[in-house]
Formats: structure tokens, sequence, C-alpha cells
């Protein structure tokens, strides 16, 4: 559905974007994740048609955006991270509007307003004036505007930024639903939403793709740096026989209830940390220390991110001017 090739974006004095590829198949939900100034708004920009590429070339359902510009925008549904509302416009009267602007022919538009509404959860307020709605309804608003062509692919940009968490959530569970009928490019700096809504996901930082693939895929980027022991320990000697293991950098121990029985939380060195957990594990065997439960702690998404992403400050107007 979307296909980007060594995409370029040369400002003059910065280059937001540095020969990024990526694809997206039809019917996925990919989250595109990125630190403040990676890239990420000027790449969406150029997908969706609104700004022009230095070089490199994107296509989208099978249309080069440059070549081809009226069949590429004809598939997409844009959702900007600020969408532009007309506030002194009702929400019918604003999407009605743009369904013309859209191209919808005119004998459909009734019905493409009322399903878009309906899809984003805002027909409710569809004689509500746009300035008298909250955050989270313009966003609703936006969402609706971007559905109302029917279009088979969404590009959202930050849709539940400035959102409080209950309204986050309702706008995680729209885009669930519309994951069923669409093709989803999701921006966000929110990483929970990409873990439960995204099949994948694309991480670029400054303007350079740095990884891709599935949830489980990213998270196994980073490999444990914890690991979690149940013992049985009359002698409370474990820790100290699991400490002198070469790789084991500490240990915390914790009683259970008072009894004979101990929790142990290690952190772990470099290396392989399955093989230091057999180690371990064989270590307080061998002491006549029994064990029950053993596990590695599961890196999280926001672990990888931090990981492949540079921390220091972005590039002055890496996102553009």
């Amino acid at each position: 559905m979307i296909e980007v090739d060594e995409l370029v974006k040369d400002y003059g004095t910065v280059v937001a974007v540095r020969g990024l590829s990526f694809r997206v198949g039809k019917g996925e939900i990919v989250g595109f994740l990125g630190p403040n100034g990676a890239g990420k708004s000027t790449t969406l920009r150029m997908i969706a048609g609104f700004l022009g590429a230095t070089s490199g070339t994107v296509r989208v359902n099978g249309y080069d955006v440059l070549e081809e510009p009226l069949g590429a925008r004809r598939s997409i549904g844009y959702m900007p991270e600020a969408a532009p509302l007309y506030p002194e416009m009702r929400v019918r009267e604003f999407l009605r509007f743009r369904a013309e602007l859209k191209g919808v022919p005119r004998r459909e538009r009734v019905n493409a307003v009322d399903r878009a509404m309906t899809s984003a959860s805002v027909k409710e307020m569809a004689d509500t004036l746009i300035q008298h709605l909250s955050k989270g309804y313009r966003q609703r608003v936006g969402l609706a505007d971007a559905l109302v062509s029917n279009p088979p692919l969404l590009i959202l940009d930050e849709p539940t930024a400035g959102l409080d968490p209950n309204q986050i959530r309702d706008v995680r569970n729209l885009i669930r639903s519309l994951g069923k009928s669409h093709t989803i490019l999701l921006s966000t700096h929110i990483l929970s939403e990409v873990e439960t809504t995204c099949d994948r996901a694309v991480v670029i930082d400054r303007g350079k793709l740095v990884a891709e693939g599935t949830i489980a895929e990213l998270t196994a980027l980073r490999r444990a740096s914890a690991a979690t022991l149940v013992v049985t320990d009359p002698e409370q000697g474990a820790a100290a026989l699991a400490k002198a293991v070469e790789g084991v950098s500490s240990v915390k121990d914790t009683a259970i209830d008072g009894s004979n029985r101990r929790r142990l939380v290690l952190e772990l060195g470099e290396g392989d940390t399955t093989r230091l957990l057999e180690s371990v594990i064989g270590a307080l065997v061998t002491a006549g220390i029994g064990v029950s439960e053993a596990t590695l702690s599961k890196a999280s998404l926001e672990d990888v991110f931090v990981q492949l992403t540079v921390t220091e400050s972005p590039e002055k107007g890496a996102e553009g001017p």
C-alpha cells in the first residue's frame, strides 16, 4: 500500500530525511516512531503529497505521488497533528464541505458524511459548532475528515496529542476498529499505543531508518537485563552464591511471606543472559538450594526505543522550517 524508496528531504541548512526506505502492506496497522526532530512529520507530509521530496520515490496504492498525484491523494485520508478545522462551522456542515473538496459525488455525500461521523464516533455532535467541541471531539472530527472519502489508507500524525487518558483510550479503540477495513500508518509518541494497536513498527532517527518489524521482533533487539528467581533457602546464602557468578552485577534478596522461600532479583551484565541465568541456577542447585521459578525480564518497546534512538538534542530544524 505504501512504498518508500530512498526518500530524501534537504532544506539546505538541514537534511530532515536521509535515504529512507520502508513498506506498509495492505491491511496493516504500522506505527511510525522516532524522537522529536527525527523527520516523522516531514515523511508523512511527503507520503501524503503535501510536501515535495528532494529525491527518492513514494508510491501509494500503486500510484507514484509525484507522477500520479491525484490517484495517490484519492487513496489517502490524512490527519495531521493539528487538524485544520473551521470553528465557525457545524460538524456535519464541515464534513459535507470537505467531502465536496475531496470529490465525493453529490449523490453520495450525505451517506459518506454519516458513515464518517459514525466511524469516528462523533455523530451525536453533528449539529454542534466545532468551536464548542472539546479537544477530544475535535480530534474525532479530524479523523472523520480523513475518513469522509472512504480512502483505503489512513495516515494519522499524533492523533491522540493533547488528549486525556480516557480520550486516548477512546481514540485508540477507534483506530483499532478502523484497522479492520483500512491500512493505517500511525505516528505517535505513546509507545503503549503502538504495542496495543499496531501490527508492526518502523523506527527512524535523524531521518534514517534504524529498525522495523513486529513488536515482538523489535523487543527482541534488546536483551534482558534482569532475572527473577524464587528459591527455597533456609540458610539465606542464595544471594551471595548468585552474586558470585561472573556476569551478575547485583542481587536484591526479599523474603516471601516470612518463610524459607526468597525472591532474588538479579541485575545482569553483558553477554548471553540466558546462559548466565542457567549458570546461576546451576550454582544454587549444586549448593542444595531449590529453585522453583526463574524468569528473564522482558524488554518493552520503550526500552528498545531508547536503545535505538539518539538521546542527545536533535539538530535544529530537523523537522523542517
